[in-house]
């Protein structure tokens, strides 16, 4: 992080000057929360609803100052951000903060978790492996995780059918530059190619890669269907995110602002679901409407196929991270089974 120490006082000056804040009385406290997506996404009604909340619990002793992706920086510039207390809240993605806490590359595994949302969300709200274990390492970073959510599940879209593992060999597929992610799809045969995601419609357009992988609100807003031949709902894994702070801010504030927090927290849980469920089924209604692709869903036992093939990225994270992280998805994948028995 001291590499990129030199950017704090410009992102400083950017957030006293553009920063989004409600207007009315002076507030005691103002919150600082960045976001990792643009104002019209699925983390900007997530901040947005919280932020209300917090304003509205308050009696205006709060205000929220929200910041897209762009105003300080990249994801990973924010992350850091909040790590040093620039600024005080985040949506922090695992995806961008592998560098950071190692172990979360857990949730790029291929169907670790279940294909029912509902076992997904008494998972992520619930985990100790990942409220008590992960958050213990997220701390160590000085990132406080209030809570983890998902944006959606992953899904496929490509030029070609893809039903069973074979379908991938040769495959040139978009991802992301996580080694997790390349060896999950080199598991399958296909040959993994980093593109930036600004990129990645032109690259698809050009030929250049053969399909990639994103949440069907990204699918829809980033136009990938129009120059793809296949969608398929895999629900290979979910876009997972977490609502974080700065803890040394969060222990700053008096109890009872504290307590606004943790609620407006917990009540944000069923919120988040909600969310990204309106935006994913717009998407694919939208898709649906609006193009003629190929849709189709993986059946149990295609997907049981993809789940067998993919164990041994299981073992690779393990000899990635280490003992602590091994033990740490040992027990997701607990819980993720006593939450499937529970449904």
């Amino acid at each position: 992080m001291k590499n990129r120490l030199w950017l704090i006082p410009a992102l400083l000056l950017v957030i006293a000057g553009c920063s989004q804040v409600t207007e009315g009385k002076e507030a005691e406290y103002i919150f600082r929360f960045a976001h990792e997506e643009s104002p019209s996404s699925v983390q900007a009604d997530y901040v947005k609803e919280f932020a209300d909340k917090l304003e509205k619990k308050s009696n205006g002793r709060i205000k929220v100052e929200r910041y897209p992706i762009g105003q300080l920086g990249n994801a990973t510039e924010q992350a850091e951000l909040l790590q040093i207390g620039a600024i005080d809240f985040a949506i922090v993605s695992p995806g961008n903060t592998g560098t950071i806490v190692p172990e979360n590359q857990l949730f790029s595994l291929h169907f670790l978790f279940s294909d029912e949302m509902n076992v997904n969300k008494q998972v992520l709200n619930e985990s100790d492996a990942l409220y008590e274990d992960l958050n213990s390492l997220y701390l160590e970073k000085n990132i406080k995780v209030l809570d983890y959510w998902t944006e959606g599940f992953m899904n496929w879209t490509s030029n070609q059918e893809l039903a069973v593992p074979t379908d991938f060999n040769g495959f040139k597929m978009r991802t992301m530059p996580s080694p997790l992610i390349v060896a999950a799809y080199e598991a399958y045969g296909a040959n993994p190619t980093p593109v930036p995601y600004m990129e990645v419609y032109s690259g698809l357009q050009l030929n250049m890669i053969d399909g990639q992988e994103n949440p069907m609100f990204a699918i829809e807003e980033m136009n990938f269907y129009e120059v793809q031949k296949y969608l398929t709902l895999s629900k290979h894994g979910l876009y997972i995110t977490t609502t974080a702070v700065n803890p040394d801010f969060y222990e700053s504030l008096p109890n009872d602002i504290q307590h606004i927090v943790d609620e407006t927290t917990a009540e944000m849980q069923a919120r988040s679901f909600a969310i990204q469920n309106e935006f994913n089924q717009s998407a694919l209604d939208h898709i649906k409407s609006d193009s003629d692709i190929n849709v189709a869903e993986l059946n149990e036992e295609e997907r049981q196929k993809f789940e067998e093939q993919s164990q041994e990225v299981r073992e690779y994270y393990k000899r990635l991270v280490g003992e602590e992280g091994a033990k740490i998805l040992d027990k997701l994948e607990k819980d993720i089974q006593k939450a499937e028995k529970n449904q």
